[in-house]
């Protein structure tokens, strides 16, 4: 049920997720994750306060390049990604802290057509942080936060008379290829003939490189990947020892994709009693939190066209790391 109502800043919050859904859902995930055969988590559930904490000194570590290359791509294009899109409504899926964003709504505000943003994203107090910055840096802007999960409530989400969905941060990477099917196809049916989606994606380069941008020297990738033990503890009651984990980040050549793993380094197990679930790993067996799909063009292409939409625009970083797809809804 959708709620409206307004933080203490005066910020009015659509919420289509309450708490006790989240709770749910996270149940839910974890355990069919743990009892699968090859035990996984749900990448999401990396970004509690303290896992968002640490990911965004993970974007300014040396070996964490998406971040740059994408912000260089926006800074060098983004207008012409206004001019080619001409939106009066931006809508950020799984908006954050909103950062890059700023390129782009700087853009289509010289452009003279922007007159709204909606942020989207399951953390309440990412999208008023976010929200609170904006519209103070843009008082024409009428700035709308959402929290929803873009699994279950892509339909829900407002639009514009013309609509810039973006899904920034190669974060498409981290769903499975029928996930990303499915999520796809969602936003094409949410946005209406004429609107754009504008879509990082990381691309597939040396392996040296990808798994160093997964395991930095500093250890900070591998205090993110360990507080999901944190997570599970803090909201799940689970019972469990971290000491027995280990970071571990691997290229999977086959899939093309980068795996992040908590590898048992003796038997262990994770227990959560109030699922009545028990998880045991014998030494060197591994739970899978994420994984990172790395693209090539063709492989771009074809998804979006599979979903319905046109290219309409794709640019890469000067050292071609790293690429943005401008993706239209055909009238």
């Amino acid at each position: 049920m959708t709620q409206q109502s307004a933080d203490p800043s005066g910020i009015r919050i659509e919420r289509h997720l309450t708490d006790a859904d989240l709770v749910a859902t996270l149940r839910t995930d974890v355990a069919a994750g743990l009892t699968a055969a090859e035990p996984y988590t749900s990448p999401k559930y990396l970004y509690d306060a303290r896992g968002s904490e640490l990911f965004e000194q993970i974007t300014e570590l040396p070996e964490y390049y998406p971040t740059r290359r994408e912000r260089e791509i926006l800074h060098d294009r983004a207008g012409e990604i206004a001019e080619l899109s001409g939106a009066d409504t931006v809508v950020e899926l799984g908006s954050g802290s909103s950062t890059k964003t700023r390129l782009v709504l700087d853009a289509l505000t010289a452009h003279g057509t922007l007159s709204d943003y909606v942020a989207v994203d399951v953390s309440e107090s990412a999208l008023v942080g976010a929200a609170q910055a904006l519209g103070a840096d843009y008082p024409g802007l009428a700035v709308h936060p959402v929290v929803a999960d873009l699994e279950r409530h892509l339909h829900l989400l407002p639009r514009g008379k013309r609509t810039l969905a973006l899904f920034l941060g190669g974060t498409i990477g981290n769903l499975l290829p029928a996930e990303r099917a499915a999520f796809l196809a969602g936003v094409h049916g949410w946005l209406a003939p004429g609107d754009f989606l504008l879509m990082g994606t990381d691309l597939v380069k040396d392996t040296g490189r990808l798994v160093a941008a997964y395991d930095d020297a500093a250890g900070v990738t591998a205090a993110f990947d360990l507080n999901l033990l944190s997570v599970l503890e803090n909201q799940l009651g689970a019972k469990l020892d971290a000491d027995a984990f280990a970071h571990r980040s691997v290229w999977v050549p086959e899939q093309e994709w980068i795996e992040m793993r908590l590898v048992a380094q003796r038997d262990t197990a994770i227990e959560v009693p109030e699922l009545d679930v028990r998880t045991e790993l014998a030494a060197g067996e591994h739970l899978r939190t994420e994984v990172s799909a790395k693209f090539r063009r063709e492989r771009v292409d074809a998804e979006l066209e599979a979903a319905g939409f046109d290219l309409a625009g794709w640019w890469t970083d000067a050292a071609g790391d790293f690429a943005v797809s401008l993706a239209r809804v055909a009238d």
